[in-house]
């Protein structure tokens, strides 16, 4: 599949301007991603709870349709989806028949007359979850669960969450992203979200070459030096070195990667006392961050995946219900 333009920012939204698919941040207002994170807090205690389902989602069907190999990701949607009473089916891509030749619409002509009501997908290639999107029957949606170099929605707002738990507001605070920017759809999706929800401060630090060109276009502060870049900080979000998309050799190795970028305490000492540790994971410990930093007292990467699944469970949630709101407005359509 080629890499795909995106889709306007309106499909993601019914006539009401409800969630109906989420597929990016971008564009979205601060009021819905507000909503988001509030309909997530009221999910977040539920693991403690006894009875850990509620019944939102109860006979809905739930196809996660990945393409790209995931396990965190993956078993926060499943479990998300669990949790809110649906049935779920995990397509295999790799011993499916898109591997003997099926196309990708034809896979979702299948699934269709099986009478999914959702779609969680992730894709090597940017835009896919658009088309998808805009393939599908108007009673089902679509969930990003990562496009290619494009968009990590769900991942984003997670990280949103966390942050928004331990710092509360987010306009007095500088956050600083770390690492390999060209390759990352979190980082993309991350640097959306904090500007709609005005952050005071977005910074990106990076070796040139893992910079996108004209990144400073997206309303952040470049550093090459993690001394400078760390400086008074509130939050330090490090991104994974992403190997499987580098097409050439980006760096002299991974060694010096660590020397120049990896977080460990000494560099950590640049930011303020309380700043705290996030990373989307999985973590390359050694390249990207030191043990003593993953897994010390400032580090908020464990919430991040409790979070996930609040996170997920909202959206999902918010989504089906803005599906069904939006059929009951066109009686003519059922």
């Amino acid at each position: 599949m080629s890499e795909l333009n995106e889709a306007p920012a309106s499909i993601q939204l019914t006539s009401s301007g409800q969630l109906k698919h989420f597929l990016t941040v971008e564009g979205l207002s601060r009021e819905l991603l507000t909503e988001i994170l509030d309909t997530a807090d009221s999910f977040v205690d539920m693991s403690a709870q006894q009875v850990k389902k509620v019944p939102l989602l109860r006979g809905k069907t739930v196809v996660n349709l990945f393409f790209e190999a995931s396990t965190r990701t993956l078993s926060t949607f499943e479990l998300a989806a669990k949790r809110l009473s649906a049935d779920v089916l995990n397509l295999n891509i790799s011993t499916s028949s898109t591997s003997k030749g099926e196309t990708l619409k034809d896979t979702l002509m299948t699934l269709r007359a099986m009478h999914s009501d959702m779609f969680v997908v992730r894709h090597s290639s940017s835009g896919a979850a658009h088309f998808i999107a805009q393939h599908v029957t108007p009673d089902v949606a679509v969930i990003n669960a990562g496009d290619g170099r494009h968009a990590h929605p769900t991942q984003a707002m997670l990280d949103m969450l966390t942050i928004r738990q331990h710092k509360g507001d987010f306009a007095n605070l500088k956050i600083a992203i770390v690492g390999d920017i060209l390759h990352s759809r979190v980082a993309r999706s991350q640097i959306h979200a904090l500007k709609i929800l005005g952050a005071g401060e977005i910074r990106v630090i990076a070796p040139k070459t893992l910079l996108p060109s004209h990144i400073e276009a997206m309303g952040v502060k470049v550093f090459q030096e993690m001394s400078a870049g760390l400086r008074d900080v509130d939050v330090v979000m490090m991104l994974r070195l992403q190997k499987e998309r580098m097409q050439t050799a980006l760096l002299p190795s991974e060694a010096e990667f660590y020397k120049l970028y990896g977080l460990t305490n000494d560099k950590l000492a640049y930011a303020k006392a309380d700043a705290v540790v996030m990373h989307p994971g999985p973590i390359n410990r050694g390249v990207e961050i030191e043990s003593a930093v993953a897994d010390g007292p400032r580090s908020l990467i464990m919430n991040q995946v409790t979070n996930g699944i609040a996170v997920r469970m909202a959206v999902m949630s918010m989504a089906m219900s803005g599906q069904l709101t939006d059929i009951q407005k066109q009686p003519e359509l059922i």
